[in-house]
């Protein structure tokens, strides 16, 4: 009976110093890797590895730019840097907030919205993201050839339109406009198609006009007037006035005569482009990829280049800035 006791004490004697050797151990935690880091902590410069721009549709001005902003930063960071595709602005917050990107092109009225909990993002407060900086208004084109007829917004009723891909930033601006004009969704015969799509659309005549929230002149208009008579809708007399107070992200904007070959201005809104970043990014990485863009502007072969400057890159940011980016516009703009 004492020997059976014996054992049974140097068995809990070493399982007592197992279990205290266990506890003592020092865990050893992967790094974040890839721009990776744990929620709320802030990425170490030398894990990231590779950083992801999200842009747009292939036709659209942020996928035009975002190649050229992508080498920049791989230049001015010395991190690798990728322009992903993408559905464009609202889509865009989403893959920032999953770290499925880094950076990304967005449009200054969605990015308020998702930091604000508003529209689309209603219930999805994003808390997660800060602008690096603004780029160049992205002007609202109601898009139709002029077969359509389609010459005022009150022509589309029980029209096929365009209204953006789902998640984009272009469906926010279609529904405003719509409603500022005294029509809705369900007046329209709304398809959720992206730029090129709405492009083959319009030229095979299977809408009728379409809605485009990008900087002028876009790409996938550019091409339709190749092969079709361009005519850009006009907002309303007065309407922009109205639209502005209750929304007073937009501002007034003019597509002017000769794009798309139009023979006179047309009198439009446009938000504005900017770019956006993950809270969690360091901040010196952001302010390198901040003053690699901004500092050479000049090497930015889109006609929207000309807007990027450094004295504007806080104009219509109505969203936290990235420390990083902070930085770099506090020294540029003394």
């Amino acid at each position: 009976m004492k020997n059976k006791s014996f054992r049974l004490l140097l068995m809990l004697a070493a399982l007592a110093v197992f279990v205290l050797a266990a506890c003592g151990t020092d865990k050893k935690e992967e790094p974040a890797k890839d721009g990776d880091s744990k929620e709320g902590e802030t990425a170490k410069t030398e894990d990231i590895k590779f950083l992801s721009l999200l842009t747009g549709g292939t036709q659209g001005t942020y996928y035009a730019l975002g190649g050229t902003f992508a080498d920049l930063i791989t230049e001015g960071t010395g991190i690798k840097t990728t322009a992903e595709v993408s559905q464009a602005s609202a889509a865009n917050v989403t893959g920032l907030d999953t770290d499925k990107g880094q950076i990304g092109f967005l449009q200054t009225d969605i990015a308020y919205y998702a930091t604000e909990g508003e529209f689309m993002f209603e219930g999805k407060k994003v808390d997660s993201i800060s602008a690096l900086g603004a780029l160049y208004p992205e002007t609202v084109q109601l898009v139709t050839i002029g077969k359509s007829g389609i010459k005022t917004y009150e022509d589309l009723k029980g029209k096929k339109v365009s209204v953006g891909a789902p998640g984009s930033g272009t469906y926010a601006n279609a529904e405003q406009l719509l409603e500022i004009h005294g029509l809705t969704m369900d007046d329209i015969k709304a398809q959720n198609l992206d730029f090129g799509e709405s492009v083959d659309g319009l030229q095979s005549g299977q809408i009728d006009a379409a809605f485009i929230t990008a900087g002028t002149p876009t790409g996938a208009v550019e091409a339709l007037n190749a092969t079709a008579d361009v005519y850009i809708v006009p907002v309303g007399e007065g309407k922009a006035d109205a639209l502005i107070e209750k929304y007073p992200y937009y501002a007034k904007d003019t597509v002017k005569e000769g794009t798309y070959g139009l023979k006179e201005d047309i009198e439009t809104v446009s938000v504005i482009a900017m770019l956006a970043v993950r809270n969690d990014l360091p901040e010196d990485v952001v302010y390198n990829m901040t003053k690699a863009i901004y500092d050479n502007a000049e090497k930015i072969s889109h006609a929207k280049g000309e807007f990027i400057k450094a004295e504007n890159g806080l104009t219509g940011i109505g969203i936290p800035v990235h420390p990083g980016a902070q930085k770099y516009f506090d020294e540029v703009n003394k």
